[in-house]
């Protein structure tokens, strides 16, 4: 299981010279347009760029509070998500055919335009399926 750790780990690229990805709401609404460097991956770019996805677990696939949906034609492209990967998706709310976790999706010059949507909320088991205890 892959480790997320965004400390030091990305390196904006001069203005005009990055991979440019667009995040989207639900609806399809721009949020930010940013410029990522190879293999830096969405989720770190997401926290990089202040865009509100969670990544309640750090990127350590125990949680799907990182879901993005992407656009069919770049879900097709990158490498089947593991089988860690397409539980916590299980769980995601609002999961569609192109759903990935963000902490899993490595940027490649490919994406070079791509579209990344936000779900409309969230889904994160540790804190809203926790039950209270009686003391």
């Amino acid at each position: 299981m892959e480790q997320y750790d965004n400390t030091d780990r990305i390196t904006r690229p001069e203005p005009g010279t990055g991979i440019k990805l667009h995040f989207k709401d639900h609806k399809g609404n721009p949020i930010k347009s940013i410029e990522a460097a190879e293999g830096n991956d969405i989720l770190s770019l997401a926290h990089e760029w202040d865009i509100d996805l969670e990544g309640a677990c750090e990127g350590s696939i125990a949680c799907s509070t990182c879901h993005v949906i992407l656009q069919p034609e770049m879900y097709d492209a990158l490498p089947e998500p593991s089988d860690d990967e397409n539980d916590m998706l299980d769980l995601a709310f609002g999961l569609t055919d192109t759903s990935r976790l963000g902490c899993q999706v490595q940027v490649t010059k490919e994406m070079d335009g791509m579209e990344i949507r936000l779900p409309s909320a969230t889904r994160n088991m540790f804190v809203d399926g926790k039950k209270p205890t009686h003391h």
